[in-house]
């Protein structure tokens, strides 16, 4: 699932015309490198969630053939966030397991990386997987501690060994994680992180290469000018 139904209030006025994730860099919509990406990883059934100006991502990408995939759209009339969007997108999804992408993110991660938490995730006890990237500029504290593979909060007793993260919002879900969040209603994901967290059932692992934060126009601006130059 890409998650694309976010306003970008910190990106306009250019979200005033265009949804987030179809704002372009290196050539592309930050969108499309998704789902290139996930289709060299063997993903060819994605699940896109939006609102804000929605039809256009459906206009661009269509039933997803074009880019030798098949999409379906998940219609939010307003926002729902993070976890109420993936609720209300579950009866789209035909997997237990899944991986979830943020739209507004630019990233080389590889997604087949993905195939064994997704295993682990459909036969074992944990409900999340979470991938961390070292902590940008704009957030110097991160967000958790990874420590032998498993996530903790960023204040256990393990930071003080250990350098917080930021999640990158690249995820591995079990349905079961919103087995009560409500489709069709605001939920954030966040809370639910920090219970399978608490729980100890959430897994992770640290991504070193290339991830942006595509937040602000100057950040947009910076990578497209990046890819332009080195892809």
């Amino acid at each position: 699932m890409i998650l694309a139904a976010g306003r970008g209030e910190r990106m306009r006025p250019l979200t005033d015309r265009t949804p987030k994730p179809l704002l372009v860099v290196g050539g592309k919509p930050l969108i499309v490198w998704h789902i290139e990406r996930l289709r060299a990883a063997g993903f060819t059934h994605i699940v896109i969630n939006h609102a804000h100006l929605g039809q256009q991502v459906e206009d661009m990408l269509g039933s997803g053939a074009a880019l030798d995939v098949s999409i379906d759209y998940s219609r939010e009339g307003v926002a729902l966030e993070t976890a109420g969007g993936i609720a209300t997108a579950l009866p789209l999804i035909d997997a237990d397991v899944f991986p979830v992408v943020n739209g507004d993110i630019y990233t080389e991660f590889d997604f087949s990386r993905l195939a064994e938490p997704m295993t682990r995730l459909a036969s074992g006890y944990d409900q999340a997987h979470l991938v961390l990237v070292d902590n940008p500029p704009h957030h110097p504290n991160g967000d958790f501690v990874l420590d032998a593979g498993r996530v903790h909060e960023a204040d256990s007793p393990l930071a003080a060994h250990r350098p917080p993260l930021t999640f990158s919002g690249i995820g591995v879900y079990h349905r079961a994680l919103f087995a009560h969040t409500v489709p069709g209603e605001k939920a954030q994901l966040a809370p639910l992180l920090r219970q399978a967290i608490g729980a100890g059932r959430a897994s992770g692992e640290h991504f070193g290469g290339r991830w942006v934060d595509v937040g602000t126009p100057d950040r947009l601006h910076q990578l497209d000018e990046s890819l332009r130059t080195h892809v």
